[in-house]
């Protein structure tokens, strides 16, 4: 459902649930800042990590940045990306910016470097919650 804020691609959900954005990546995004997703107005990040499906393997860096559009690794920085698996963002717990009181897109840098990968696959993620106000929203 959309929340009803112009210019908000904010989702939410009509229950009380965690809402997730995420973004598949591959060795092909190295150096790109990509977008997972927008958390509405109000949201405050839970969770993030990213779930490395099959392994990255450039030379130099092989590493996952996520946070929102004013802090690009205030979630979680340099999450590697060398072995399958989940791999949770290890600053959740010292971030100031997992509130938002509007909406803020979610992103995630592609620290690949060296060099040039053949392999990985990524799905970079975030967990949120919607403010009361928007539960039932259309």
């Amino acid at each position: 459902m959309p929340t009803n804020t112009a210019g908000d691609s904010g989702r939410l959900y009509q229950t009380h649930q965690l809402h997730y954005a995420r973004k598949y990546f591959t060795f092909a995004d190295r150096g790109l800042t990509l977008d997972i997703g927008t958390g509405p107005p109000g949201h405050c990040v839970v969770d993030a990590g990213v779930v490395v499906v099959e392994a990255f393997n450039a030379g130099t860096n092989n590493r996952l940045d996520i946070g929102n559009e004013d802090d690009t690794d205030d979630y979680g920085t340099d999450l590697s990306l060398l072995t399958k698996g989940k791999i949770v963002a290890d600053e959740l717990a010292t971030s100031d910016n997992l509130y938002s009181a509007t909406a803020k897109k979610f992103q995630c840098v592609v620290d690949v470097t060296g060099t040039t990968p053949t392999t990985g696959i990524g799905i970079a993620y975030v967990a949120y919650t919607v403010p009361d106000g928007l539960v039932g929203a259309s």
